[in-house]
Order: C-alpha cells, then sequence, then structure tokens
C-alpha cells in the first residue's frame, strides 16, 4: 500500500509542467497593467486610500504567480487553497465595493496564471467597464470636494434634526450626519457630519452662519477620517 502511494506521488509530481520564466514574465506583466487598470476604475471620482489602490494593481500579479507555481500538482494547489482560506483582512471590514474588487482582482489573476490572457483583459474590460458605468450613474461626484469632518456641538433644548442643513447644502456638495454623541454632563450634544468642500467655498462664512444656529458653541472641521475604507 505504501508502495502504490509512494509510486502515485512520484507520477504526479513527474507529470507537473515545469515552469518557463519568460511566460511566467509575460503572464506577470499582463496581471500587473490589468491589476492598474482595475485600480484605475476603482478610484475614478471616488474616495480611496492609497494602500487598497496598491493592493488592487498587485493583487492579480500575486495571484497569477502562486497559480503558475501550483499548475499541474494537485497538492501543491490544495495546500495553496488551505493557506488562502485562513487569510482574513485584520483591520475594519470593508465596504461591499471594496470586497467586489478585491474578489475581481483575484479572479483578472487567476485566469491570468492560466496563461489565458486575452480572456483576463476581457474580463477586466467587461466587469471593469461595468463598475465604472455603476460608479458614474449611482451616487454623487466627489472629485473636486475636500471631505472633511464637521462637528457642530449644540445644546440639549435644540432639536438638531434638520436644523442646519439649509446652511451645510449651500457650501458643499453633499453632507451626511455621522454620529451624534453626548458631552459635558449630558447637557451637549456633538454633532458629526461628513461633508464635501467645494474648492474655493468659504469655510469662515459657513462657520458663522452654524454658530449662528448653535447658540455659538464649538464648530470644528478636520480631515475625515477614512477608517472604513483602509483594507
Amino acid at each position: 500500500m505504501l508502495d502504490s502511494l509512494f509510486s502515485t506521488s512520484t507520477a504526479t509530481a513527474s507529470t507537473a509542467t515545469s515552469v518557463e520564466l519568460l511566460p511566467l514574465l509575460v503572464c506577470t506583466l499582463c496581471a500587473l497593467v490589468l491589476g492598474a487598470v482595475l485600480a484605475a476604475v476603482y478610484s475614478y471620482r471616488q474616495r480611496h486610500t492609497r494602500s487598497f489602490t496598491i493592493a488592487l494593481v498587485v493583487i492579480p500579479a500575486i495571484v497569477c504567480v502562486v497559480i503558475a507555481m501550483v499548475n499541474g500538482n494537485l497538492g501543491a494547489g490544495v495546500a495553496v487553497a488551505g493557506a488562502f482560506s485562513l487569510v482574513r483582512f485584520r483591520s475594519a471590514p470593508g465596504s461591499g465595493r471594496d470586497i467586489a474588487y478585491v474578489f475581481l482582482a483575484m479572479a483578472v489573476g487567476l485566469v491570468a496564471g492560466m496563461g489565458y490572457l486575452a480572456a483576463a483583459a476581457m474580463v477586466t474590460v467587461v466587469i471593469g467597464g461595468a463598475c465604472l458605468a455603476l460608479q458614474q450613474f449611482t451616487g454623487r461626484s466627489r472629485t473636486h470636494a475636500r471631505d472633511l469632518s464637521l462637528r457642530i456641538t449644540v445644546p440639549e433644548d435644540l432639536d438638531y434634526s434638520g436644523a442646519f442643513d439649509d446652511v451645510l447644502a449651500r457650501y458643499t456638495t453633499y453632507h451626511e450626519l455621522a454620529s451624534v454623541r453626548t458631552c459635558n454632563m449630558g447637557s451637549l450634544f456633538r454633532l458629526t457630519y461628513d461633508v464635501g468642500m467645494e474648492a474655493g467655498t468659504s469655510e469662515k462664512a459657513m462657520i458663522d452662519e452654524l454658530r449662528a444656529r448653535n447658540g455659538n458653541l464649538e464648530v470644528s472641521l478636520s480631515h475625515q477620517e477614512v477608517s472604513g475604507y483602509g483594507l
């Protein structure tokens, strides 16, 4: 029985295809180019982080190399699949859009690693084009807006629901109430808005109008946190 097992493993190893460097280099470069295309589509007119954009560029190439290395070797393929199953994100969970792009990048790398470069390019163009079209026709463009966090402190007796919407509509491209919390032993509320400030918009004029609404309490603008996009 042991002899049969050893003979089977030897036969499997002998039938494994050898890796040729030139085709591997061509497939890897193609995967890098397609990853760059995916990264450009992902970041077009949308909020993004540099780390995730770089990851989208290199993921297809990494998957391509792994698939090329285990080609023809069933045991190594199972081992690599088991190793990938143990990988999980250590950061905050990303949005559905981020996860979709990760899977798309892996699919492109898988197809490129199998040597089907034309098919990999077709997948990138078709699915990437569909994602680009959806980004164009759904949601608001934030290309020319600076993403900031606006914090407004209001007294507890002020009904803050919609109290600042008209002011924010005049000075921002978008505004969204992100969080509400109490402060100063519950006598005050602190509202946090995600806003987009157009270039040339007077931040001081907006703050002055907000101070007239909240009883001249604290109003602050700062860089918007993007932890939800930090995959």
